[in-house]
């Protein structure tokens, strides 16, 4: 006997289920290309079953939430901060005009520009307390660590911050960590190195400010190149955000708590830190360093084929087509290495580039250079060692988490994260 279990569709889309253990059948509504996973519970075989479940480990498959902020189609290799290609982005804007868009769905007008960047720039300067959990590391302490105990510790000195459901203390937070982001990352690398903290200087934009406090030597003021500081400033609005990646969704899952944005940062600074994530381009380099010259190259291709070697920066989780943002970041050596001599690693990229664009192995599987292919070479002209590039990618991503932070507390459908699992341990036993 067939029973069916009907539910509406706004739009007339739905799909018809059968269930081939009792035979019942099951029509779902369709809503933008997807349906509700906990329309599945009602497919029972008894009234005491739980309902079907969807298994799907990493997500490979599953929207967790509606997100306005950023479009990203990896077959077509497209990718849009609020409906703007990244590719006009990245040519005509700034990362702080960037990180409004992000937050607020519209590009500012010059006056709330002003305002926005006055407000940003006020923010740079941070607490003492900051400076004396930085001491406290090690010397050698990776700087990602010391980011994110810094903006954990941040919430402290900001308990309203925990007042996530008023818009206005929100707001105030946003300015506050994008203004205090590349400070204590700056800070933390000065702890490194054993040189004296550089203060945030008003006179200089978002990227001059940052390389100002890195790079500060003596007491002559710090005058960034402008070619350097605007390429800077294109790395930053590249990784300002990047759809549900591991980082945004955990800062999502943790904010659905009600944990204050500094809480929710830091984890999400935890998820950035993993190199399968936030650490592909120092991958990238050391890759290089093992190739040393363009004539290893085909032997190195070969070894990639055999198993032997890995082909780092190529490829992507999302990406089936040229990620957009490395052809940025291409163009954008040109003017870096105008001021600081090009990078005698770019020419073994270019040609492992040139080579495995053109051999089938690579062009059958997809793999084309990812953002992180060339960021790193970049970073490395400027003098930046190689365990800041994450927190590089960290202080771009902070706009990014922020907006979508913001958007999941605004979104009536939100829950606190909770997903399901299928358990396949022992069963019950009992304790003698």
């Amino acid at each position: 006997m067939t029973t069916d279990h009907t539910s509406a569709s706004a739009d007339g889309e739905t799909l018809t289920i059968t269930d081939n253990r009792t035979g019942s059948s099951y029509e779902l509504p369709i809503t933008d290309g997807t349906i509700r996973a906990t329309e599945l519970r009602q497919i029972k075989v008894d009234e005491s079953d739980f309902g079907l479940m969807t298994y799907d480990p990493a997500f490979m498959n599953t929207a967790s939430c509606r997100s306005e902020v950023t479009f990203l189609d990896g077959e077509a290799g497209i990718l849009r901060y609020r409906g703007y290609p990244i590719e006009q982005l990245a040519e005509s804007s700034t990362f702080v005009e960037v990180a409004y868009l992000l937050m607020y769905g519209e590009r500012p007008t010059e006056a709330q520009l002003a305002a926005w960047s006055g407000e940003i720039a006020a923010s740079t300067a941070v607490d003492a307390a900051i400076g004396r959990i930085i001491d406290a590391f090690p010397r050698d302490a990776h700087p990602m660590a010391v980011l994110q105990s810094s903006v954990a510790a941040l919430g402290t000195l900001f308990p309203e911050s925990k007042n996530v459901s008023d818009p206005t203390v929100r707001e105030q937070q946003v300015t506050r960590i994008i203004g205090m982001i590349p400070t204590i990352g700056a800070m933390a690398h000065r702890h490194n190195i054993g040189a004296p903290v550089v203060a945030p200087r008003a006179d200089l934009d978002y990227a001059g400010n940052f390389l100002s406090m890195m790079f500060q030597e003596g007491d002559a003021p710090y005058k960034p190149d402008p070619r350097v500081a605007r390429a800077v400033d294109v790395l930053l609005i590249l990784h300002a955000d990047h759809e549900q990646n591991c980082s945004t969704s955990t800062v999502r899952a943790v904010g659905s708590s009600q944990a204050d944005p500094y809480a929710s940062l830091a984890a999400g600074i935890g998820g950035l830190y993993g190199p399968l994530h936030g650490g592909a381009n120092e991958a990238v380099l050391a890759m290089l360093d093992r190739i040393q010259t363009t004539d290893a190259i085909p032997s190195f291709i070969e070894g990639v084929k055999g198993g032997e070697e890995r082909l780092m920066g190529f490829g992507h989780r999302v990406y089936k087509n040229y990620d957009p943002r490395a052809t940025i970041i291409k163009k954008a050596c040109d003017d870096v290495f105008e001021v600081t001599g090009v990078n005698p690693k770019l020419e073994i990229a270019v040609e492992l580039e040139r080579i495995a664009l053109e051999d089938e192995y690579f062009v059958k599987r997809r793999l084309y250079p990812n953002v992180d292919f060339y960021s790193g070479l970049i970073y490395e002209a400027l003098g930046i060692p190689k365990e800041m590039f994450t927190v590089m990618f960290a202080i771009g991503r902070a706009p990014g988490w922020l907006a979508q932070w913001n958007e999941m507390l605004n979104d009536r459908e939100q829950k606190i994260a909770r997903p399901r699992q299928v358990y396949v341990g022992t069963a019950e036993r009992s304790y003698t």
